[in-house]
């Protein structure tokens, strides 16, 4: 099997050991995202609803850069800080994969990295 790390600088670089995003075969796994604008380098947004629409650039790009779509995610996994959060972050999800949404797994998480409120992961087809 092929397998392939991808990189984009239009989602943050890699904070520790770790890639953004492995294509193996017809699949990309990402890395756990968090709301860090790539162009600054920073969390930028306090809301659920805004870090959650940067988790999901942050996510579709890489997508991009490994020959794929948003469109072709089969997985996503969602790690709130607090469940509470569920109902703005659903908003903003809705808005990114419509009426065809993936197969999702939501989570309570005790503490994400930078003490952001999300963090997602996705499993995506990408067609050769």
């Amino acid at each position: 099997m092929d397998r392939k790390a991808i990189f984009t600088e239009n989602a943050p670089a890699p904070m520790g050991a770790y890639t953004q995003a492995v294509r193996a075969g017809d699949f990309v796994f990402t890395s756990g995202q968090l709301p860090i604008d790539p162009a600054l380098n920073k969390v930028t947004e306090t809301s659920i609803e805004g870090q959650s629409r940067q988790v999901l650039k942050n996510l579709r790009e890489i997508l991009i850069k490994a020959g794929g779509a948003l469109e072709g995610a089969v997985m996503v996994r969602v790690y709130l800080k607090d469940l509470n959060d569920l109902k703005g972050m659903n908003e903003v999800y809705g808005e990114f994969f419509g009426e065809d949404p993936p197969a999702r797994m939501v989570f309570e998480a005790a503490r994400l990295p930078g003490d952001v409120r999300i963090m997602m992961d996705a499993v995506a087809y990408v067609k050769r």
